[in-house]
């Protein structure tokens, strides 16, 4: 295997503790070289935040690396082993065509998986290529950077190579490979393998490492396991109320695309709603609807159901017993789930405290804009800042509206903090502007038939902070042309 002598030069500082647990969990693999790499897209503000040199990983030489040509000292090239519930069904998986290159350590010390996506073909890859298509590696790029500008737990994109290569989907497209960066590929999927390897001590195994990753304070508690299923229910509700407060649809909430870490991971044919509607779904796939908005939840909550369920073996040597505790623990995650997202409306409404018909404030809302198709991110907008926004304009004309309008100012009234101390609240948690999928299409249209990455470049800057509410930030916030058909996103497999 081909090392890079400029690791020290590139910053890298890898280590690859994936390769002390048992090696059911993990094959080491073979680089796929690529011929022509070229690299169109690198965020160097995240390569300085992981102690990298983007001076250095943007040469010839640090290419090679994004591109999986080569690999910097102390790599250990593998793809994780991992099953999951696709779509309800469970089927052993893993990284068909993803290679964690190793862990980056950083200057203070945290410790990021550095993935390359689209490098080729692994002993996961069933019929696949390994492969990957620029259009969707641009399409995660955009939407995981968006994702952290809105102040979402989230995986995050290093770079995107293009490899000189065709791949074949449906027609000839340009090949790419995504750098990923995250606190770690721990999926409730990697539990379920674990599980089916029928092996209580391989389990152990991967408990063990999954508290060393990410949660060190529980180690050593009466009962780490307990403490870990607490841990992982209580990150998945923050996480999922977070979407739901902006108006993210993950697309597919497979057990293998939930991260223990309480990170979103996996952007496939994700996507924000424009009108707001409970049952919105975008993925070509998802013809059930099982992924919709409002189905997000209760579906974090059976994928978490069945991260509980690998743990028995753990909680209580007893079956039943464990059973019982765990149903126990499962039951507190739509509680904690509610709390978070009332908070965060409390916040999007200038809310600083909590009365009981606050729920029932914000369902008669919610009741209004799907009745009269308002515009989810611009709906808030217009009550942060009282004027008229793209897509509510009907809604703010209607009686009901302004007998809802004044419900909510004698709420406001109720509370001790000034009417700007609430607008201030709202600034900074209702965005001036998501990644919106017209945008967002656009910006991959020019990139991928026209080489022109401006338009990119532009939409992240403005992604970048959405709270500021520049004027830059206003013409992002203007909703696309009418259309009859339905906006559909697909995987990009």
């Amino acid at each position: 295997m081909t090392k890079s002598k400029e690791s020290n030069e590139q910053g890298w500082n890898l280590h690859t503790s994936y390769t002390n647990l048992p090696e059911a969990f993990y094959s080491t693999i073979n680089l796929n070289p690529v011929s022509s790499p070229e690299l169109p897209v690198f965020n160097d503000s995240l390569a300085k935040t992981l102690g990298l040199n983007p001076d250095e990983l943007k040469s010839d030489e640090g290419v090679e690396v994004l591109a999986g040509n080569r690999m910097p000292e102390g790599s250990i090239p593998l793809a994780e082993a991992y099953a999951g519930h696709q779509f309800g069904n469970f089927t052993m998986l893993g990284d068909g065509r993803a290679l964690l290159i190793g862990e980056q350590v950083t200057p203070d010390k945290k410790r990021f998986d550095i993935q390359l996506k689209g490098s080729g073909p692994t002993p996961y890859s069933r019929r696949g290529d390994g492969r990957a298509s620029l259009g969707p590696m641009l399409r995660e790029y955009i939407i995981s950077e968006g994702m952290h500008g809105l102040g979402i737990s989230t995986s995050r994109s290093l770079s995107v190579v293009t490899t000189g290569e065709k791949i074949r989907r449906e027609t000839f497209e340009t090949g790419a490979i995504l750098t990923r960066v995250a606190s770690s590929h721990l999926r409730v999927g990697t539990f379920q393998y674990a599980l089916a390897l029928d092996d209580v001590k391989k389990l152990k195994a991967l408990a063990d490492y999954t508290m060393y990753r990410h949660f060190p304070e529980i180690k050593d508690d009466e009962d780490p396991y307990l403490s870990l299923l607490r841990k992982v229910i209580e990150r998945q509700a923050e996480l999922i109320s977070q979407w739901m407060l902006v108006g993210f649809i993950h697309g597919v909430m497979n057990t293998d695309n939930m991260a223990i870490s309480g990170e979103t991971i996996d952007y496939g044919p994700c996507a924000f709603m424009d009108t707001y509607h409970p049952g919105t779904v975008f993925s070509s796939i998802d013809v059930q609807g099982r992924y919709a908005y409002a189905n997000q939840p209760p579906i974090a909550g059976w994928n978490l159901a069945r991260f509980a369920e690998t743990l028995l073996p753990l909680l209580h040597d007893d079956q039943d017993e464990a059973v019982k505790i765990a149903q126990e623990e499962m039951g507190v995650f739509t509680d904690l789930y509610r709390e978070n997202w009332l908070t965060g409306m409390r916040a999007k409404l200038g809310l600083f405290n909590e009365e009981e018909d606050d729920q029932s404030l914000i369902q008669d809302l919610f009741k209004l804009m799907e009745e009269y198709k308002a515009d989810f991110t611009n709906t808030f907008l217009a009550l942060t800042f009282d004027k008229e926004t793209d897509g509510v304009q009907v809604l703010l004309g209607t009686d009901e509206f302004k007998k809802w309008k004044e419900r909510w100012k004698e709420r406001l009234g109720r509370q001790e903090q000034s009417m700007e101390e609430s607008h201030e609240l709202m600034r900074n948690h209702n965005p001036a502007l998501i990644p919106r999928n017209h945008r967002v299409e656009e910006a991959l249209e020019a990139a991928v038939e026209k080489e022109d990455y401006s338009m990119m470049e532009r939409l992240l800057n403005a992604l970048s902070n959405p709270y500021e509410h520049t004027t830059e930030q206003a013409e992002y916030a203007k909703l696309p042309p009418d259309s009859d058909r339905p906006y559909r996103t697909f995987c990009g497999t």
